[in-house]
Parts: C-alpha cells; sequence; structure tokens
C-alpha cells in the first residue's frame, strides 16, 4: 500500500524540483579512467628504458569525487515547511543529493530562541543534516514590519546557502500563499509583474525553489497529520495587525463566501499566466532600451532622424534604430539620458517599463518607486506641456530636455 494521497502529493513536487535541480548542476565525476597512462609505458622508444633505471617516483593521488549537490530547506516549523521538510529528507537520498535544513528566528516573540532550536532538532531528527538555527535582528524600513523581516530572513538564508555551497534552498509557499500575493499585488495596482506572484524559481542563479505553489495549504497539513509531524502555527498569522494576515483570514474567505469555491485556484491560475505575459513584456523592454538610450552630447536628429515639433512634444512614428546595444545604465555622473522621440513610439506597457527600470538605474529605491510615480514620468513623454521636473524617491530628478528625458540622482538644490 502507497504512501496517504496527501504525503504522495508533496513528495511528488518536491522530487520533481531535485530533478531541476539536478539538471542545473553538473555532478559527474572527473574522468580518471587515463590518470597516469603516459608514465605506465605509454611512451615512445628511449622513455621505456629510462622509465626501468629510475628511481621509482610515488604516485600521484587520484582526484577526490566532488560531494553530491546540497539541498537546504527553510523551516519555520509551520505545516507548510515541515511537510517541505520531511518530504526532502524522504526524496533527497533516492536521488543521490545531500539534505539539509535552516530555521531562522526572527527573534519577534517570547521564546522563539528556544522554538527555533526545536525546529533544528526536528529538521535533525527527519535526517537532514547540516541543520542551522540562525539568529537575526530585524530592523525598521519604511516597508513596514513584514517586509522588513523577509528582507531580514532573505539575507540570512543567502549567507547559508554561500556558507555551505548548496545547489537550492527550498521554500514551502503553497498555492494559497501565492492567492495572497496575487489579492495583494492587485489591491496595490502594481501592474502585471505584481500579478505574477512568486516564481518557482527565483534568486541569484535560481537558488530559491518553490515546489508546493500548485499544492493547497490543507495538503500540506494533512501530510503533516498522518507522518504525526508536530507543527507550530506562528501567531502572526492569525495577527489582523498584519495585511497578509488579514487577506488570509477576512478578504480571501469573503470572496469565497461571494463568488464560491475555486477563488484561490483562479487567483494562482492569474499569477502563472501573469508571469508569462510580464516575462514576453521585459524580454520586448530589454529591446527597447537599446534603442531609446541617448549618446551623452547627441542631438535628437543624430540620433533618430526626426526632429521634435515646434512646441517640444515627439513627432509620432519613424523612431529610428540603434544597432549599439546601448542599455539604460547610468553615465559616469550617474545620469540615464532617453530619446523622447524613441518612448512615444513604444506601446504603454514597454515604455513605462523602460522609465521604471531608468529611474532604478538613477538611484531610486524599487521598493518605493509606485505606479504614480511611473505615470508622472510617462506624461512627460505622453502629455508635455512644460512641466517643471519630477522628484522621484531617492533623490531622483527627471526632467525634459528637448528630445531627452534626463533622469540623474541628485536633484540640484
Amino acid at each position: 500500500m502507497g504512501p496517504h494521497p496527501a504525503v504522495a502529493a508533496i513528495r511528488l513536487a518536491v522530487r520533481r524540483t531535485l530533478h531541476d535541480v539536478l539538471s542545473a548542476h553538473d555532478i559527474s565525476a572527473p574522468d580518471v579512467s587515463t590518470h597516469g597512462v603516459s608514465a605506465q609505458g605509454a611512451g615512445t622508444h628511449g622513455v621505456r628504458s629510462a622509465q626501468l633505471t629510475a628511481a621509482p617516483q610515488p604516485a600521484a593521488p587520484l582526484p577526490t569525487e566532488p560531494p553530491p549537490p546540497l539541498v537546504l530547506v527553510a523551516c519555520s516549523g509551520g505545516a507548510d515547511s515541515m511537510a517541505l521538510a520531511s518530504a526532502l529528507a524522504f526524496e533527497a537520498p533516492r536521488l543521490g543529493l545531500r539534505a539539509g535544513g535552516v530555521t531562522v528566528d526572527h527573534g519577534l516573540q517570547p521564546g522563539s530562541a528556544e522554538r527555533a532550536q526545536d525546529v533544528a532538532d526536528r529538521l535533525t531528527g527527519l535526517g537532514l543534516t547540516p541543520v542551522e538555527s540562525i539568529a537575526i535582528q530585524v530592523g525598521r524600513t519604511n516597508t513596514g514590519p513584514e517586509a522588513a523581516a523577509r528582507e531580514a530572513r532573505y539575507a540570512a538564508l543567502d549567507a547559508v546557502a554561500e556558507r555551505h555551497g548548496a545547489a537550492a534552498v527550498l521554500l514551502g509557499h503553497t498555492r494559497d500563499d501565492q492567492a495572497e500575493t496575487v489579492l495583494l499585488g492587485l489591491a496595490r495596482g502594481s501592474g502585471t509583474r505584481s500579478l505574477s506572484g512568486m516564481a518557482a524559481v527565483s534568486g541569484p542563479g535560481g537558488r530559491y525553489r518553490r515546489p508546493f505553489l500548485a499544492i493547497d495549504r490543507q495538503t500540506t497539513r494533512k501530510a503533516c497529520m498522518v507522518q504525526s509531524l508536530p507543527v507550530w502555527d506562528d501567531p502572526h498569522n492569525t495577527d489582523p495587525a498584519y495585511t497578509r494576515s488579514r487577506v488570509r483570514h477576512e478578504a480571501l474567505p469573503a470572496l469565497e463566501k461571494a463568488l464560491g469555491k475555486g477563488v484561490i485556484e483562479a487567483l494562482a491560475r492569474t499569477a502563472q499566466l501573469s508571469r508569462d505575459d510580464a516575462d514576453a513584456l521585459d524580454a520586448w523592454t530589454d529591446e527597447a532600451e537599446r534603442a531609446v538610450v541617448r549618446t551623452p552630447g547627441s542631438t535628437p536628429a543624430d540620433e533618430a532622424g526626426v526632429p521634435d515639433q515646434a512646441d517640444g512634444s515627439p513627432q509620432p512614428g519613424r523612431p529610428g534604430t540603434r544597432s549599439d546595444g546601448a542599455h539604460a545604465t547610468p553615465g559616469a555622473d550617474g545620469t540615464v539620458e532617453l530619446d523622447v522621440v524613441r518612448l512615444y513610439a513604444l506601446p504603454p506597457a514597454v515604455r513605462r517599463r523602460v522609465l521604471r527600470r531608468a529611474a532604478i538605474e538613477a538611484g531610486s529605491p524599487a521598493g518605493s518607486l509606485f505606479a504614480r510615480h511611473i505615470e508622472e514620468m510617462d506624461r512627460l513623454i505622453t502629455a508635455w506641456r512644460g512641466q517643471r521636473a519630477l522628484n522621484l524617491p531617492g533623490r531622483v530628478e527627471v526632467a525634459r530636455q528637448g528630445g531627452r528625458l534626463v533622469i540623474r540622482h541628485g536633484s540640484p538644490n
């Protein structure tokens, strides 16, 4: 008799992810079949006779086989991450992988250090090694306590992964988490990329993997129950002071009551569709950037071949092309210059992406750059009436100067 369906589901999801990790890393041992062949008589005449009279030489050590890749699981002790840890402990040895774990103590609740040690002990009990418990300090930021905790947590996970040379870190986000993320993005009005939710693979070099994005929270909790795995329910997850908690316990249940079951699945599906669209638009934006970046000191006619109209607005159409492969990176003085004519000719979705990237390159913090900022920048292109320069977060100034949009860090006083 096979495992319980919930256990089978989490193991299958982890197995697929581990196969992807194996595909992304070369785990073959070095070829040692020809090691020392030339010293064993494969040479020409003369070499063989010299070997007969020469003093014996110590054999060179054979190269050691590299250890198999290490995969870590980030575990809070909750049902989602404990289910993930159990599936990793089961599947990794069967695929020739090492499996370890890490738990992060945010220090935000009484007894958090003891709880973190208890989680580490559970991971060790599952057979994971190495296992680490990392204590962090959550600082204050303008983006709120949730974002601050997340930033500190990922910094700690990055440090652990790099210290151990881990090939991947598994995260226990489920389909329910994805639905919440999409709903939060929809409420912010942040655009397609925000609606795309969490990626299955993210981080430097594809370090972070989320095997459970197609699995609901009920399945992970059931998997823990049938395996007799103790779980810890973080009280922050039910605290209405946190936005995500209100979405989880108030907004989503209200939507399901009004619209029927299937809302969570539909939101998660929207995330994947939005991600596909956002990826395509980002690729288009990569190409557009090469055409709109201005060479310092040039004129609109030099680069685009299309003069501005008498009132300073761009001539529509005929954007011209460039073949120098320039990108929207700041110059020596931290200034980014974009060609207004070519920007005007781009579809709005692509143009606004170019503007956002340029503002970030000039020094505007991505987390503080909102849709209204990009819309104001866009009006300097599409509704130019001699507006004054804009001031963006991070002391970045955006000004229209003839046929150029000039974005610089440190606006003059």
